[in-house]
């Protein structure tokens, strides 16, 4: 079985207007990112080709936007950790999203 190339819980999960989840998981694994809520039922999931990220420029520390299969979440990383472990956690989950599209 294969690791996870990039996995984080605690994550905060948004689909404008409303929060599905405070305590959610993003896991990158064998090229597909998913989205799951703090139980583990999938909110969404895609090939990394179909999934596009972004630190814009007024989000917070740990905080992005990351577009899965045409629709926009709202990502704030490690909310009850220190913030920069969250700072730290985005750049790895930007990294791993470009490193698999190129």
């Amino acid at each position: 079985m294969a690791e996870a190339e990039f996995t984080a819980t605690g994550v905060r999960i948004e689909r404008w207007p409303r929060s599905l989840t405070r305590a959610g998981q993003v896991l990158i694994k064998d090229g597909r990112l998913a989205l799951l809520t703090s139980n583990g039922r999938e909110i969404d999931s895609a090939p990394l080709g179909a999934v596009s990220a972004a630190k814009p420029w007024f989000a917070g520390v740990g905080r992005m936007v990351a577009t899965v299969n045409g629709t926009r979440y709202r990502l704030t990383m490690g909310q009850r950790n220190v913030r920069l472990d969250s700072a730290k956690a985005v750049g790895r989950f930007m990294e791993a999203v470009r490193g698999a599209r190129h």
